[in-house]
């Protein structure tokens, strides 16, 4: 059993998604990020930077969203969501994935909370920007060169990893689905029935 402290449409999603293709049993606590619920001495204790999610396992937290589903999809081979060790593909997944987490990941936090006012704030969301839409073309000729997916025929993490960002650039000037290899990828995900059943858990609308 795991428990999974999250908040909707957050980094949360990634671990939730996996949560619901492994099926594993689990249960859900709700973290009301805008009441600052993140920042109770209660959840601190449990993830001390105030984030989500975190990961109740074998009764201790973890956290850090590709950590934590590097961790489950290594726990549970027998949702084949990652190549196993010593395959030909598992340098390559092990690369999308810390790619997504340093490289693409951290670029929207700088978009959403640029941390400057006036003109070092339009150079903040200048530099997300084209960080942002370099990782697309990036991701877009991968999925080009070796799709359907991200590492070729199956779908991995690296696949739900990739949406629940591209989900992220919905109302940037122009988001992900603009590539055209990135809106199929963003469609076979949204098809998928973690992705519907995520939905519907967490009351999300947007980019369905």
């Amino acid at each position: 059993m795991y428990t999974l402290y999250y908040s909707p449409g957050s980094a949360s999603m990634l671990v939730h998604l996996l949560l619901l293709e492994i099926g594993a049993p689990h249960e859900l606590r709700r973290v009301d990020l805008d009441a600052g619920a993140q920042r109770d001495p209660a959840y601190l204790r449990l993830n001390p930077g105030g984030v989500v999610p975190t990961l109740i396992v074998d009764g201790a937290p973890c956290w850090e969203t590709a950590a934590l589903a590097l961790l489950l999809a290594e726990r549970h081979p027998e949702a084949e969501l990652a190549p196993p060790p010593n395959s030909a593909a598992r340098a390559h997944y092990l690369q999308w994935m810390l790619y997504l987490a340093n490289s693409l990941q951290p670029a929207f936090r700088w978009w959403f909370y640029p941390e400057a006012e006036g003109a070092e704030a339009d150079i903040v969301l200048a530099t997300a920007r084209r960080r942002i839409e370099a990782a697309w073309d990036r991701l877009d000729a991968q999925l080009a060169a070796g799709g359907p997916y991200l590492l070729g025929e199956r779908c991995s993490v690296v696949d739900l990893y990739a949406t629940m960002l591209m989900r992220w650039s919905r109302k940037m000037p122009r988001p992900a689905t603009e590539w055209p290899q990135l809106a199929t990828l963003a469609g076979r995900v949204k098809a998928r029935p973690s992705w519907q059943r995520l939905y519907a858990i967490e009351g999300l609308t947007e980019w369905a």
